[in-house]
């Protein structure tokens, strides 16, 4: 199999563009076309993998088909001077056999040594307002593209590190519910205490009414015999 570089994947579009906000995780996908009666390995990198998430990093393009990739930008606590980005990406290709599966895919397929027909290509990531398409600074081409070091996106989303209003109001909402249940259980404590001492209370005053029920019964009775024993005398 020839190693003379061609290319392989049709890439659209041809720049990563976010639509940049601050403390928000921002996509963009791109979109692999394989117009080739081949298979096709592909591999993504790119200089900041702490920054970005790709899914797939890796995969197979059938023949005469598409295959689309995310990318996702981890929220930003600041935006970069003057919205300018220097980050990169590289899609690597290469003609594999039918057989390869993804999980198959090793960085040695896309080396020139390796004897496949590889292909390289390198996107710009640009910054765009919101509102607005993004403007690209001229003077940023300038940069040497194929000077970077470009490494593996295996990274997982995350949530944004910072603690936006609605996990603090949850918070103080927590100890509140938190400050109530413990008063309702020093509530409960007095109550149980208050009902402690009354049953303590009854039963005092059932033990002296049954005193004097006995000391009654034993007087009657004993006047009943003072009684018989007169009569009988």
């Amino acid at each position: 199999m020839s190693s003379e570089p061609r290319e392989l994947l049709g890439i659209d579009p041809g720049e990563l563009r976010f639509a940049f906000e601050l403390k928000k995780q921002i996509s963009c996908s791109l979109h692999l076309t394989n117009r080739t009666d081949e298979y096709i390995a592909f591999k993504v990198k790119t200089t900041s993998p702490k920054k970005y998430c790709v899914r797939p990093n890796n995969g197979i393009v059938a023949p005469r088909s598409t295959f689309d990739v995310l990318v996702t930008m981890q929220a930003q606590r600041e935006a970069p001077p003057d919205m300018q980005c220097r980050d990169k990406f590289l899609v690597q290709s290469a003609i594999v056999s039918q057989d390869i599966a993804p999980k198959d895919i090793s960085g040695d397929m896309f080396t020139k040594g390796s004897g496949n027909v590889v292909d390289e290509a390198r996107l710009k990531v640009v910054y765009a307002p919101p509102s607005q398409p993004a403007s690209i600074n001229e003077g940023s081409d300038q940069e040497s593209l194929g000077s970077l070091s470009y490494q593996e996106t295996t990274r997982e989303l995350t949530e944004p590190e910072t603690i936006t209003s609605e996990p603090l109001a949850l918070i103080s909402k927590l100890k509140e519910d938190e400050n109530s249940a413990v008063q309702q259980n020093n509530e409960l404590r007095e109550e149980l205490d208050l009902l402690r001492r009354e049953i303590s209370r009854q039963n005092g005053c059932f033990s002296l009414v049954f005193v004097l029920l006995v000391a009654i019964l034993g007087i009657l009775v004993g006047y009943l015999m003072n009684r018989r024993a007169c009569v009988n005398i």
